[in-house]
Formats: C-alpha cells, sequence, structure tokens
C-alpha cells in the first residue's frame, strides 16, 4: 500500500515552506496522495493550486472528525507543524494512524509533531551546563521532569505535549518523532506567513524603542537553522519513512534542524546595523535591557514582560546529530545568519504585518 501523507499548519512559514519543496520535490519516493489541513475555502484553493495538494477540512475540537478524516483517507503519514503545546489534538491523530495501520496492514504509520528548542532550552529548565544532543538516549525522561520544573507554565505545557505524544505513539503502536525547529532565518516559500518569529521579535522590538537591546547577562548563545534546511530535515525524514528505513523513533526519536549555534549578542549587532542602515533605529550598539525596557518590549511583542526574554534571548545547548545519522546535510553554517542578516531584516520589513504582535508560545501559530 503506498503512503497517504498530510500536512497540518500549511499556511505557517514552516508548513508552507515545506509543501512549496515537497511539491517540486522530485527524489522522493513515490507516495498515493498528499493532503493538507485547511480552515477557509481560500487555502483550500491555495494548496490545489500551488502544491498539487488535497485541501482536507478537519474539525480539531472533535476526535470524530479527526478520526474520520485520517481512517477515511487512510492516511498513514501525518505531520503536525503547528501549535508545539498542543496537548489535546496529537493522541486522536495517533489512534486514528493506529485505526488505518490495523485496517490497511501497512507496516508502520508515523506521527511527526513539531516542537521548538526552547522546550530544551533554559526557559524550559533544560540542563544547559553542556551540549544536550539530540541522540541523548535520557532526553525523554529529562523532558518528564521539566514539566513541572519549567519557569514558565507555556514551556511545561509544551513540554508535556512532546511527552504525550511519545506515550500515545508507544500504546498505539504508531512510530512518533518530535522534531524541533530552532531560530529559523529566510524567505518563507509558502502561501501565507512568509517570516520567522525571533528575528522578526528583535526587528519588532528595535523598531519601537529605536534601539536593539540584549536580554541577558553574559553571552549566551542558541542554535540556527536555515529555513530551507529546517525544510530538507523534514524531507530526509520523509524519505525514509517512504522507503521504510528506521529513523529513530519514540523515546528516541528526537530531531534538532540546526547546522550549530551562534550567539544572541551576535545577532542583535547584525540586526542593529541593518536598522541604523535603514534609518529605523537612532544608535546601532546593542543597549542592556532594564525593567523600563523590558516594559516596553513586551508592549511592543505583544506579550508579558516575564516572556521577552522567551522571544529574544536565552540559553540553548541543544545540538543536533540525529539528522546526519539519517542522512541530512545542512548547506548552510551557523555563521550564515550574520551573513544573510541584512537580506532577512529587508524580507521581514517587507512582508510584516503593520502592528503586528509576536505574542508568546502558549497562542497557536499556523
Amino acid at each position: 500500500m503506498s503512503h497517504n501523507i498530510l500536512i497540518t499548519g500549511g499556511s505557517g512559514y514552516l508548513g508552507g515552506t515545506l509543501l512549496a519543496h515537497l511539491s517540486s520535490a522530485t527524489n522522493l519516493p513515490p507516495y498515493d496522495k498528499l493532503y493538507a489541513l485547511v480552515r477557509t475555502p481560500e487555502q483550500a484553493s491555495s494548496v490545489r493550486a500551488l502544491y498539487n495538494a488535497e485541501p482536507l477540512t478537519i474539525d480539531l475540537s472533535s476526535p470524530a472528525s479527526i478520526t474520520a478524516a485520517i481512517v477515511d483517507h487512510k492516511i498513514t503519514i501525518v505531520f503536525h507543524l503547528f501549535n508545539p503545546v498542543d496537548t489535546i489534538t496529537p493522541p486522536h491523530f495517533i489512534r486514528a494512524l493506529a485505526q488505518v495501520k490495523k485496517e490497511t496492514g501497512v507496516p508502520a504509520t508515523h506521527f511527526l509533531f513539531t516542537t521548538g528548542a526552547k522546550l530544551f532550552s533554559s526557559h524550559a529548565g533544560a540542563p544547559t551546563d553542556r551540549p544536550l544532543r539530540d541522540t541523548d538516549p535520557n532526553l525523554y525522561a529529562m523532558q518528564k521532569a521539566q514539566v513541572d520544573a519549567a519557569p514558565h507554565f507555556a514551556m511545561g505545557r509544551g513540554v508535556l505535549a512532546n511527552n504525550l505524544v511519545i506515550e500515545a505513539a508507544e500504546e498505539e503502536g504508531v512510530k512518533s518523532y518530535i522534531f524541533a525547529p530552532c531560530i529559523v532565518y529566510g524567505k518563507g516559500e509558502g502561501f501565507g506567513n512568509k517570516i520567522s518569529i525571533q528575528t522578526v521579535a528583535i526587528v519588532c522590538a528595535a523598531k519601537a524603542l529605536r534601539r536593539v537591546y540584549r536580554v541577558d547577562e553574559g553571552r549566551p548563545s542558541w542554535p540556527v537553522c536555515h529555513v530551507s534546511d529546517t525544510v530538507g530535515l523534514y524531507l530526509e525524514m520523509l524519505r525514509g519513512m517512504l522507503e521504510g528505513r528506521e529513523l529513530g523513533h519514540g523515546r528516541q526519536g528526537y530531531f534538532l534542524a540546526s547546522p550549530g549555534s551562534v550567539g544572541w549578542e551576535e545577532i542583535y549587532e547584525v540586526i542593529g546595523r541593518a536598522l541604523k542602515r535603514r534609518g529605523l533605529v537612532d544608535d546601532e550598539a546593542v543597549g542592556q535591557a532594564d525593567r523600563e525596557i523590558l516594559g516596553k518590549m513586551a508592549e511592543a511583542l505583544g506579550c508579558g514582560r516575564e516572556w521577552v526574554g522567551v522571544q529574544v534571548g536565552g540559553r540553548c545547548t541543544f545540538t543536533a546529530g540525529h539528522g546526519k545519522q539519517i542522512g541530512w546535510e545542512p548547506k548552510y553554517g551557523p555563521e550564515h545568519i550574520l551573513e544573510a542578516a541584512d537580506e532577512e531584516v529587508e524580507w521581514i520589513l517587507a512582508n510584516m504585518k503593520d502592528g503586528q504582535k509576536i505574542g508568546n508560545m502558549s497562542e497557536k501559530r499556523d
């Protein structure tokens, strides 16, 4: 039986770019149908016209609707690319995939859950005193301990979502994968949102305050990845699923999309210079945010003061290795985000909506 694939979050930055690359990929093993979750007739028209995908409408508040959509269309692979703190729908998707496996006799069904590097960082109570490798066999146990220890409730909920995916998949005999994007940059290629989150947050706050500010002491770093390389890992994982390869799943199924890390200070500096060249900040030097400045940044970003650091700072030592083990080769090194900063700022400014706010992680992003 050929696989049928469902992509959710196709109107988002990553989901749209994934659909764009998937529709033009010529080196994937054959599959039957590609479905994209949509909410509106306009989205349905876009996925048909642009990606040669079948639009699929599901009432995500209804377990019966989720089950019917997956089972009736014999979907065997689901890539979940919206709401990294979703603790509700994944178990329903997974149980439906298990039913498809039972009814069709397909050797394996797959559920990939898109989380975020934040859930493996200081913001979520993860250790940052050493490299935290995505191949570490103890990641599941570590994340179980983080649920109640995370500094922010939404972070604890996100970690819980990761754990629930693994546990539900184990129970139902479905292969699960926890896919972690990091600071993603570059031009989105989908029909919906074309810009990322963290770089956009830095620009939003800097424009409002006329200066870029650091929010941490010391010089913490964070993993980075170009959007095309992030999508490249999605596609390499999909290739493995279609070929029937064992990628490492469940408690050994964590994947960070990143060629390496860069210091926040370096990112702030290049964005500050790019904004100064455009007359959007008064001083390209990076300032140190105090409580008053954090309040103003929070207002600009549309979040609480305690969420500013979550948006534009923090320490993350999450380190990628799993992707390369299965054949993923990123095209861009970590330093490329600094080299491409001027182009990134130009793209953000061209695609940022008037009055755009970033919000916080507890808000769905699709």
